[in-house]
């Protein structure tokens, strides 16, 4: 079930909704390859790990932060409103600003996350040749990995060896960022989250406040262009 159908509906036939719609599929798609990957391989990042939250926080496309707005204020609404002031939950300089040290999971957005939050260590990518290549996490502690049936190491491994090991390949990363970039060909730019994230949030607030004011109005005009300048 989609954990951002409410925002979709409130905000209509909009071309918010459809990027945030498209995105939810792209997300699932990922989740379901995921899903099949973890249950042939039996490999999972180390439990209350964490350690790629560590200084580090994610750039965004637009498209990314549309649907972790639209995440937030479905699912979290105080953060979200909070965020919307530029008030951050976790800020601490030392992770990224969701991250919460005192839960095992950490990540407080885990529903409306990063497209490389997502992907990281649970995917594969693409040589100089266009293969598919695998290698660990490299902040899995290598004791973990030489547990594994195989005894794997830090190292890449190809496309053969890869499924020798691993039963199924992980997805490929470059493949669906693709199709995330696919959905606005225009606008490719990156921005750090602390700086498109509270514009997101207030812009799709104020959509929604537009369409609850003027519901039947099919007209009902774009926000104003809030983009945080590229550093």
């Amino acid at each position: 079930m989609s954990q951002v159908d409410q925002i979709i509906r409130k905000l209509k036939n909009s071309r918010a909704a459809e990027i945030i719609s498209e995105m939810d599929a792209i997300y699932e798609r990922i989740s379901a390859e995921q899903k099949d990957w973890y249950q042939s391989a039996k490999f999972l990042c180390p439990s209350g790990c964490g350690t790629c939250c560590h200084n580090f926080e994610p750039d965004l496309l637009e498209v990314e932060a549309l649907y972790m707005a639209a995440w937030l204020l479905q699912n979290k609404l105080e953060v979200a409103e909070s965020v919307a002031r530029e008030e951050f939950p976790f800020e601490n300089g030392k992770t990224c600003i969701f991250h919460d040290y005192s839960n095992p999971y950490h990540c407080t957005i885990y529903g409306g996350r990063a497209a490389i939050c997502r992907l990281f260590g649970a995917a594969c990518s693409r040589d100089k040749n266009g293969q598919e290549v695998w290698k660990p996490c490299k902040f899995i502690p290598l004791e973990y990995l030489k547990a594994y049936d195989v005894r794997l190491d830090h190292k890449q491994y190809n496309k053969q060896e890869s499924a020798e090991i691993l039963g199924k390949l992980p997805p490929v990363m470059s493949d669906f960022m693709e199709q995330i970039l696919s959905i606005m060909p225009e606008n490719h730019q990156t921005f750090l989250l602390r700086d498109i994230l509270p514009l997101t949030i207030r812009k799709l607030m104020w959509l929604i406040r537009l369409e609850e004011l003027n519901p039947e109005d099919p007209d009902t005009p774009n926000s104003p262009d809030e983009r945080p300048k590229a550093s």
